[in-house]
Formats: C-alpha cells, structure tokens, sequence
C-alpha cells in the first residue's frame, strides 16, 4: 500500500454517500470520477504489484523454489497474504464498479490457474490454504465462479474433499465447493455428475463435527434449490444418517440435521401423509426424544436452542399435520421472545444530518457555545455490502436458506 494513499474507509463511506440507490448509481461529475479513481489508483496499484509478484513465484516450479531456500511454510505465508489482497481487491472492484468499467482480478493477472495447481500440493497445509483463497475469490462473485469451473478448478477441489488423508484440507475443499456452486447452476451440475452427493454422504458420516455440519448446511442449500435430488438423497440413506445427526451433542449439527430433514418432509408431503415414509416411525420416536430433552432445558440453554425448539414444531407440523407439543407446554415461544429487539443503535448513532440539525439549532440559541463542524458518519458498511457479510470466517455463505455457519472453508 502506498503510505500517503487516501484512507480506504473514507473511499467506501464516499461511495456509499454518492449512490444511496434513489439515483443512478453511475451519474456522478467528471471532477469526482476523475478524483475517485485516482484516488483508487493510489490505494490499490501496490497490492496489485504485489499480487503480480505472488502469482511468479506461484507459476515457479517447486524445485526451483526449494533450490531457492523458500520453504512450504513461506508459501503458506504467502497464500495468506494473497487472499488478503483478494480480498481487498474485490472490496475495490465493488466500489469503482459503481462508475465505471474497471475491474482487476487474480485471474486477470494470470494467478488463477497457479493457484488451483496448489490444490494438488503435495504438502498438506499448501493445499488447505490454497482452497481458503479459492473460497475468498468465488464467494459471491458469479464472474469467478464462472473462472474456477471453466479453469476445471472443480475437479481437485471434489478429490481434496473425497478423499484427502488430511481432514482439514477435506474441509476447506469443501468450504470452497460449497461458495463455488451456491447460486451457479452450472457448478451445481458438475458437483451433481461427480458424483458429489455420495462425498457428502461420505462426510456425515466421518467423526469431525466441523466436517459434519458443513455437509449438513450445503445438502439442506441443495435440496431447498434442487427439490428433485430429494429421491436421490433418500436413495443414498441421507435420512437415516440425518436422523442419527439430529440427535448429535452439538447443537448446530442438530440443527443442520433438522433443516435437511424439513426440506425432506416438505417434498415428501403428498397431500395424505406428509411422513419420510419407511423412516416416519423413526423420526417420531426422534421427535419427541428431543421435545422431553427440551422441556428439560434451563432458561440459558431454551433460549440458546430457539432454532431448534422452531425446526422441531415445523418438522411435526410437516409431517403429522398438527403442532407439537411444544406449544402446548409453551416452549416454543419463550416470553419476550416474539418482541422486537430494543433500539440500542439510534440512542448512539443519530442519523447525521438529524445530529447536526440539533447540533445547530442548539448553537443558534445560545451564542456563548462554540460552534461545531457537523459530525457526518456516513451509511455503516453493512448498506455497502448488500448484507453479505464478511466474505472470510465461518460464517459465510448464508445466502439462500438458513444454513447456519458460512460455508467458507475456513
């Protein structure tokens, strides 16, 4: 980064203030466009060299690479600081895209394609890295999504997840395979013909309840997108297995399982039953073990459960057309529950314009006060991003229907 270049925080509240969705978001003066990209010219032209040095030694044969001294453990480092400069440079491509055509990205400086061979690394950590700044590069980006699947980025990524002795490489594949093919149907496609659903069967059932809950959140996007791969998931036991999982000592598997089993009993539901056929007895036997663990639960531990206290009733109601019993033993909603949230916010932070309304008005009144420059703070971040999130972290992905943490990979 260049030392003098313009703080980057106030590039983002500048261009969220000049396109607060009321006016075209690409009528701005000649003056300010002509500010604004020198401005981004500025602040990004030393992450992009530096992104440019990265992919050279990424295109580096590893032999040479070792002749050189540089060790797996600074590849890893540099990985890192890759996906920190990704992630930089889309914040950017989403702020200039507002007015103009600009765009910069790994694949257009050639990296794209160095990376995905990391996948294949024959060093464990290299290849989890590698799929944590695929995860970064897809997430939310139907143009590199796009990249990766044309880049047959797809195929390494099922086989690290499959079948890789590290079980931290197979998570982050996974991580990474779930925000390239969430809301790309081309991706969906190509996981379905590769047989992807006997992998996530597969990871249900190994011991990792990190592994677990990430098959569990990307199965119940599939079937809420797909309701026809239901048949296929019931043809490979998923009901069975999620079952088992809805029992789990964790609760977000338990609740990851039981949104895979409402998608189930919400396509199953023929209009007579709504049961999971052969499983129904099963499920029932299921659902009211866990209501009597419920109506067990401390106060603490009801209100940390609210999810899956919802999950149970909708699943009965889906199944046995009728509530459960936890309405009738009011658990479903706990008092003070169904109420808003209270205002903690706007106590805080006034809007800025009403703050040095007041500001102003106060001064007008008493001449013996000082007056002060208006305090403008701008839209927070959250309006820039569409509510996105944070595109790192586990939290993710959750786009769609509620898929507990962000499938991200990391």
């Amino acid at each position: 980064m260049a030392n003098n270049g313009p703080n980057w925080d106030g590039l983002l509240k500048w261009s969220i203030a000049n396109s607060d969705g009321t006016r075209s978001q690409r009528n701005l003066s000649d003056e300010d466009r002509r500010w604004f990209m020198e401005a981004m010219q500025a602040q990004t032209v030393d992450v992009i060299q530096r992104m440019k040095e990265i992919t050279l030694i990424m295109q580096t044969p590893e032999q040479v690479l070792e002749a050189q001294g540089v060790t797996p453990k600074d590849i890893e480092d540099l990985l890192d600081e890759l996906q920190e400069h990704v992630e930089s440079i889309d914040m950017a491509n989403e702020i200039v895209l507002i007015i103009s055509d600009y765009e910069t990205d790994l694949n257009s400086i050639g990296g794209l394609t160095p990376l995905l061979g990391y996948l294949k690394n024959s060093h464990a950590n290299i290849r989890a890295k590698a799929a944590d700044v695929v995860t970064t590069i897809v997430q939310n980006n139907p143009r590199s999504q796009q990249l990766v699947i044309e880049a047959n980025g797809l195929e390494p990524l099922l086989s690290n997840f499959t079948s890789d002795p590290d079980m931290t490489v197979r998570t982050k594949a996974l991580g990474a395979i779930s925000s390239l093919i969430r809301h790309n149907k081309p991706g969906i496609t190509a996981f379905r013909l590769a047989n992807g659903y006997a992998g996530l069967r597969d990871a249900l059932g190994s011991e990792n309840v990190r592994f677990q809950r990430k098959a569990l959140n990307l199965i119940q996007y599939l079937l809420h997108e797909n309701s026809s791969d239901c048949n296929v998931v019931s043809e490979l036991g998923f009901p069975c297995i999620m079952m088992h999982l809805a029992s789990s000592e964790d609760g977000d598997t338990r609740e990851a399982a039981l949104r895979g089993l409402l998608e189930l009993a919400l396509e199953k539901r023929d209009g007579s039953t709504g049961k999971l056929g052969e499983e129904d007895e099963k499920l029932k036997q299921l659902l009211e073990d866990r209501i009597k663990g419920i109506s067990l639960m401390s106060a603490e531990d009801l209100g940390a459960a609210r999810e899956e206290r919802q999950l149970i009733d909708s699943l009965w109601n889906t199944c046995y057309r009728e509530p459960s019993s936890l309405r009738e033993k009011g658990l479903l909603v706990l008092p003070g529950e169904d109420a808003p949230p209270p205002d903690v916010a706007s106590q805080h932070f006034e809007p800025p314009l009403r703050a040095w309304a007041a500001n102003s008005d106060a001064n007008t009144k008493s001449s013996t006060k000082k007056k002060e420059a208006p305090l403008l703070l701008g839209v927070g971040p959250s309006s820039a991003t569409n509510n996105q999130g944070p595109s790192t972290g586990e939290a993710a992905n959750n786009q769609g229907p509620p898929s507990g943490e962000a499938d991200s990979g990391r």
